[in-house]
């Protein structure tokens, strides 16, 4: 072939390789700024795009305010000897005979264990008949169990130990050293204690939250607000449920990241900065600092602050754009709150799409060397 003709051949391949790389879609991570923007309300889209500062971080500075209601915190301790239906006394009867009422002859005393409390807060005692336990102290069922059996044997004696029975319990399941239903006693009338009992918690503290439900009620509080507010220390009741686990709230984050995934939170609070450490941060050669974007739906509360209006009704489709370039950009980062299934995303640099336009034309020229030089004959 002529050498007119092979850079002809030459010429005709190479245009249409950049002809090519141009009508391509090149790979990427995600869309770049230009295309965001173009999604704003502005530009006939239905997201508004609002750069972050000192107002907007202010204004969206809402984290989940957990804690026991008034009914929870409101509730006294339970007096640790109130026998309840459902509970196990042990009862030792002394008589002043040789031959009584309940010891057989030379025997003074008789002892019963482990007699239960029925359903409706009653036991039976032999000679005393039926008698009402629940509600009652040790001491005062010791009372009435003696005034009973006074008339019919001399100056008996009594004594009634309440013993560790399901009258008055609480379950605890989830993340502890032991689930399973445990008695309210003396040590364990409060909620840090009967956590303490089941085998404290067993993830870490920063995102542990402790739920109680009690009959149709339930409240939350995180874990470490427990031992930081006393008042949170709640007294049980019989028949609360204590359901220990880990805080459920993540973050999707996406783009030029050392990670691209659903992350769940590792604290109470997360800032934009933290979000994006915790990710891995941004891609040294692909990232685009500039182009650093949370994206939420927004309550129409906020959003009405955030875009300083009034007439906001339902979610807002929010996109906060943060410039980690700026002087303050990292304080802006670092004040920013990431919230519950927000969606973190940062765009590549304009240079790294340059980049992979160089590289597929460069592959493309080595395509079109090799066709020419198969035209040639070479």
């Amino acid at each position: 072939m002529k050498p007119q003709t092979s850079r002809r051949a030459k010429s005709v391949a190479l245009v249409v390789a950049v002809a090519l790389v141009a009508s391509c879609s090149l790979p990427r991570s995600g869309p770049n700024k230009r295309e965001i923007f173009a999604g704003s309300v502005l530009r006939e889209g239905d997201a508004y795009v609002v750069s972050v500062n000192d107002r907007v971080t202010a204004a969206t500075a809402v984290v989940p305010a957990l804690g026991f209601t008034s009914d929870f915190k409101n509730a006294g301790i339970l007096g640790s000897d109130t026998i309840r239906a459902g509970d196990t006394l042990g009862l030792t009867i002394w008589e002043n005979v040789d031959d009584g009422l309940l010891a057989g002859e030379g025997i003074n005393a008789t002892a019963l264990e482990e007699v239960q409390v029925d359903g409706t807060g009653f036991i039976f005692v032999p000679y005393a008949g039926r008698v009402r336990a629940a509600g009652n102290s040790p001491e005062a069922l010791r009372r009435i169990i003696t005034e009973k059996l006074q008339d019919q044997t001399p100056e008996p004696q009594v004594e009634v130990r309440r013993l560790a029975g399901d009258g008055a319990t609480v379950s605890i399941v989830g993340a502890v050293g032991g689930q399973g239903v445990y008695p309210i006693e003396r040590p364990t009338r409060t909620l840090s204690a009967m956590l303490a009992g089941a085998g404290g918690v067993a993830i870490e503290p920063e995102i542990a939250q402790i739920t109680v439900i009690r009959g149709d009620k339930r409240s939350k509080v995180w874990l470490q607000d427990l031992y930081k507010h006393p008042e949170f220390d709640i007294a049980l009741r019989p028949g609360d449920r204590i359901l220990v686990e880990e805080d459920s709230r993540a973050f999707t984050a996406l783009g030029a990241t050392g990670s691209q995934s659903r992350v769940p939170f590792e604290s109470q609070t997360l800032s934009a900065i933290e979000a994006i450490a915790q990710v891995g941060g941004l891609l040294a050669n692909a990232a685009d600092p500039t182009g650093v974007f949370v994206l939420r739906n927004e309550p129409a509360d906020i959003a009405n602050q955030v875009l300083g209006r009034d007439d906001l009704q339902g979610a807002q489709r929010m996109v906060y754009v943060l410039d980690l370039t700026q002087p303050n950009g990292m304080f802006m980062a670092r004040d920013f709150s990431i919230r519950d299934d927000d969606t973190l995303y940062v765009t590549e640099a304009p240079f790294t799409q340059w980049d992979k336009t160089i590289s597929a034309l460069t592959g493309s020229l080595g395509s079109v060397n090799a066709v020419s030089d198969l035209a040639s004959g070479n």
